[in-house]
């Protein structure tokens, strides 16, 4: 199997780093990504700010790689998605060549001639990776390793609060949107609602203040699950991402200034209609609205259907990958913090296959872009037999000074977040 190429499941950030790393360890790796470019997924949110600076978005690996080429790095300032895949992405998947196939869905990985229960000879064949392109046309691809690299992008969580969508959610589909919105000014003078408690969230919410600053009558009300607003506002002065702790404190001072009412401890049981709008109904049956456009930002989940027939340990509470659960578990880290992680906690049952980048995480609302980079320099080196290397941590992560995690619906507080931890690659800033 060692003439096969890794095949990489995705196009982002993680996988294309684990192309580079793959170069550079001897492998050929072939990237199979859905979408028409590199970054696919990130240009969807090409209009939002990271709170990472471009020396914490940058694999090593990927560097060394577009430095051989010519290809100048930005080293300066807090990107925008579209900057991040214009001057960072799409150059690295060209300096790839055609070790990058664009329009190609994975539907399935397997192995040759195994199905799940099949002991047999299993870690003798090579990994059956299935793909249907543009027009239908279904291949098998053979691989000696693989790396799902996919993403959680394109599958959100529900507005509902047990995990399922709302009673009247999908109905109401035409009025709610789970992504951050790019354009607000048709909601001038509407009254808006946004659900979540993360930083894509907060970064709604700032948007939706803008506005009504800007156009009164405009009303924006944000929801919020925890009995307390304390943990969505950020860590302040200790947070080590200076933008990221910029983020919380605009939203703080936009509270203060009126332009956004907080409910809190509301977790969301029903949508109904209401003329133009919908109204939103909380599990305790207090109502929110009419309101004429609901932003659910609510987290992300994975999709593991493509790993159906091969041997995965996943978590059944978190849907992430089951060596990671105790490091990243929102109900335990109510700090927002956990350890940097590598190849021995990304083990699979089926070897050669790993789960990684912010896949690997599940739900868990705690992923980094520098994180994703360190499970591939260690998955690539284990897969090299570089132990040592693999073993290694070379990752010092930045605190997040803040208290209260997903299951902290009381508003508690805990210790101070310890070193060397990491908190999500997605959560951005203006």
């Amino acid at each position: 199997m060692h003439d096969l190429p890794v095949i990489v499941v995705g196009a982002g950030p993680q996988g294309l780093a684990a192309a580079a790393h793959l170069l550079e360890r001897g492998f050929e790796p072939l990237v199979l990504e859905r979408g028409d470019a590199a970054g696919a997924s990130v240009s969807e949110w090409s209009h939002v700010r990271l709170f990472s600076a471009w020396d914490e978005l940058v694999d090593s690996a990927s560097r060394r790689l577009l430095e051989a080429s010519g290809t100048p790095i930005p080293t300066r300032g807090y990107p925008k998605g579209s900057a991040w895949v214009r001057d960072y992405l799409q150059p690295l998947a060209a300096a790839l060549g055609d070790r990058v196939r664009y329009g190609q869905e994975v539907v399935s990985i397997s192995r040759r001639g195994r199905d799940k229960v099949v002991d047999a000879g299993r870690a003798e064949q090579p990994f059956v990776v299935r793909t249907v392109d543009r027009d239908g046309v279904e291949r098998r691809l053979l691989a000696q390793a693989v790396l799902d690299a996919s993403g959680t992008w394109r599958t959100p969580a529900p507005a509902g609060a047990d995990g399922t969508p709302a009673l009247g959610e999908r109905a109401a589909a035409d009025r709610i949107d789970y992504r951050i919105p790019a354009e607000v000014a048709e909601l001038a003078g509407a009254h808006v609602a946004v659900v979540g408690a993360g930083h894509s969230a907060t970064h709604a919410v700032l948007r939706l203040a803008e506005l009504a600053e800007r156009s009164p009558g405009t009303r924006v009300t944000w929801l919020l699950r925890r009995a307390s607003a304390e943990g969505a506002l950020g860590g302040g002065e200790a947070d080590a991402l200076p933008q990221r702790a910029a983020l919380g404190s605009r939203a703080r001072k936009a509270i203060e200034q009126g332009l956004v009412e907080v409910v809190t401890g509301f977790r969301l049981d029903e949508v109904r209609r209401a003329g133009d709008g919908i109204v939103l109904v909380g599990d305790d049956g207090r109502e929110v609205g009419p309101v004429v456009r609901l932003f659910a930002l609510t987290g992300f989940r994975p999709d593991l259907s493509i790993l159906s027939e091969v041997r995965v340990a996943v978590d059944p509470s978190l849907d992430a990958v089951a060596g990671l659960a105790a490091e990243i578990d929102p109900n335990v880290h109510s700090c927002g913090t956990v350890a940097a992680t590598g190849v021995a906690e990304l083990a699979q049952p089926e070897p050669g296959l790993f789960v990684i980048g912010a896949k690997s995480y599940g739900r868990a609302p705690t992923f980094l872009a520098l994180t994703g980079y360190e499970q591939v320099r260690s998955v690539v080196a284990h897969l090299a037999g570089d132990h040592e290397a693999a073993a290694r941590n070379e990752l010092v992560l930045p605190e997040t000074g803040v208290c209260g995690g997903a299951g902290d619906f009381g508003g508690t507080c805990c210790a101070a977040p310890a070193p060397a931890q990491a908190e999500r690659a997605e959560a951005v800033a203006v």
